[in-house]
């Protein structure tokens, strides 16, 4: 045998060592957990043979408390390049089987090396979590890893898309890398992320809980809104990420992929002419109007799960990927508060970085009223909207369908934050405030004076409503203004925005100089 074939055979043998991870036993365990190890995970998420690994061979540094000893090569992470539906994609992913996937200084350097290598080549970052955190034994060297990291994610926001899948445990510090990307995706019943454990909270607070329940998927979906999505399995969770990239661009500088559309862009929904209720006070869904105008009525949620009376996701028209912010009449009457606003916000921003239209479906009576919103601060989050919004230069349609009321009605892309267009249906209602409090304000001492007659104040009350009605709450008024382009009939709606977007498919609109504002936080 010739030295080099003994070479070629020993680098094969290297090969083959390194994608045993922590070896056999652990990979065992990893998969009687119910989870993938790193490496059958990117082989789900990416094109079939596309993915191309660096550093395989890297080993730490550290010589405390034994660690010496340990060594695996790659050092639990695995990192490379691949491509998705044929675009290029950076990715890694922590090996739970090698020391429980813990963060050293090595794997930082691993990490921080595509991370570069993405923002070089305009392509986005793709990150899996699963691990127990920074690495005891190297101490202030693997937290020096974990700010190298941070800093990168700061560095790419808004330049790259950055994609976070949370696998397995996230705890401590190791949130923060996933909390500064663009999308957080977490496995049901086998994630979770929380700053703090349940035996610290045990310990410091006395409240006794789950991991699950601290920090397991279902909570940072519904209750504090971290993730974005969540998935029942691995597979599921790869296959979202896929679905999650064929709506937006590779950077900042470029479009999103448009597709073939094989639906009419002047289809005509009847069902919209007649969805509203006669009763303004009454729900409909808002998934219905959504679902009837888009590209084959498909629709990909972002955070469905969190503050149900605002709506948020990825659609297409005439093939074009679109970003549509959605107040929903059937929770809540559609209002607006604290977590509305931050949910609609910060998906407005992510659109305007990377060059997606939005799309505004308004029916809103108000912000919620009461302690509770104002003690959190719903001024700032509500002005949060405003800024994004108003920030946006990128192409701005703005349906009002019913409701469109006061402060609510500026902050939902009104044309005075610089919405391009703005549509209204025959039935929109924008005013200050709905015709029964306006009446009440406008009107009480009359109704006080028609009771103290015996007349019937009830009977009053209506015509005054009906005479503001006519005067302010219709779409007329603002239409009058130049406030709303275009009076439309529902079923026109896709065949409208369709032909916006068109317009506006060469929009160019700038910000005055500065280093960047200082968005209400």
């Amino acid at each position: 045998m010739s030295k080099q074939t003994e070479k070629i055979k020993e680098l094969v043998a290297k090969r083959e060592k390194a994608r045993l991870g922590g070896g056999e036993k652990a990979i065992e365990k990893q998969h009687a957990r119910g989870k993938y190890t790193a490496r059958e995970r990117i082989e789900m998420l990416v094109d079939k043979d596309s993915f191309e690994e660096y550093d395989m061979f890297k080993l730490h540094r550290c010589h405390n408390f034994g660690m010496e000893k340990k060594q695996t090569l790659g050092d639990g992470v695995v990192t490379g390049s691949a491509t998705i539906e044929g675009r290029l994609v950076y990715v890694y992913a922590q090996d739970f089987t090698v020391n429980g996937g813990s963060l050293s200084e090595t794997m930082a350097q691993k990490i921080c090396k595509v991370m570069d290598m993405a923002m070089q080549n305009g392509a986005p970052i793709i990150c899996m979590n699963d691990s127990g955190g920074a690495r005891i034994q190297e101490g202030i060297s693997a937290l020096a890893g974990y700010g190298e990291i941070f800093e990168r994610n700061i560095l790419a926001s808004g330049v790259i898309p950055q994609i976070s899948a949370i696998l397995g445990p996230c705890a401590g510090g190791a949130v923060y890398s996933p909390a500064l990307t663009d999308f957080i995706l977490m496995t049901e019943g086998t994630s979770y992320m929380f700053l703090t454990g349940p035996k610290v909270v045990k310990t410091v607070t006395g409240e006794d809980i789950d991991s699950e329940h601290l920090g397991g998927a279902s909570v940072h979906a519904s209750k504090s809104g971290v993730t974005s999505l969540t998935a029942k399995t691995e597979e599921e969770a790869m296959e979202m990420i896929r679905k999650l990239l064929s709506y937006i661009p590779s950077n900042n500088t470029e479009e999103a992929p448009r597709v073939e559309c094989t639906d009419p862009v002047d289809r005509k929904e009847d069902l919209l002419n007649d969805i509203l209720p006669d009763d303004p006070n009454q729900a409909y869904d808002m998934y219905k109007v959504i679902t009837a105008i888009t590209d084959k009525g498909e629709f990909f949620e972002v955070q469905p799960k969190f503050t149900k009376n605002i709506i948020t996701g990825f659609a297409r028209f005439n093939g074009q990927s679109v970003g549509i912010v959605a107040n929903q009449p059937a929770a809540y009457a559609g209002v607006l508060d604290v977590n509305a606003s931050r949910k609609g916000a910060r998906f407005v921003r992510f659109c305007d970085a990377f060059n997606i239209p939005i799309v505004s479906l308004v029916d809103v009576p108000g912000f919620l009223p009461g302690t509770g919103q104002e003690y959190n601060a719903v001024i700032l989050h509500g002005a949060q909207l405003l800024y994004a919004y108003g920030e946006a230069t990128v192409p701005k349609i703005t349906i009002n369908l019913r409701k469109s009321y006061g402060g609510s009605h500026i902050v939902m892309g009104c044309k005075q934050l610089r919405a391009d267009l703005n549509f209204a249906w025959p039935t929109a209602e924008i005013a200050v405030m709905g015709a029964s409090g306006a009446v009440a304000v406008l009107c009480g001492k009359e109704a006080k004076q028609v009771k103290e007659e015996g007349g019937d104040v009830k009977a009053f009350l209506a015509e005054k409503e009906d005479e503001y009605t006519e005067a302010f709450a219709n779409p007329y008024q603002a239409a009058k203004f130049g406030y709303i382009d275009d009076v439309i009939e529902p079923r026109n709606t896709r065949f409208r925005i369709c032909r916006g977007l068109a317009q506006l498919a060469n929009k160019r609109q700038g910000l005055p100089a500065k280093k960047h504002g200082c968005m209400p936080m």
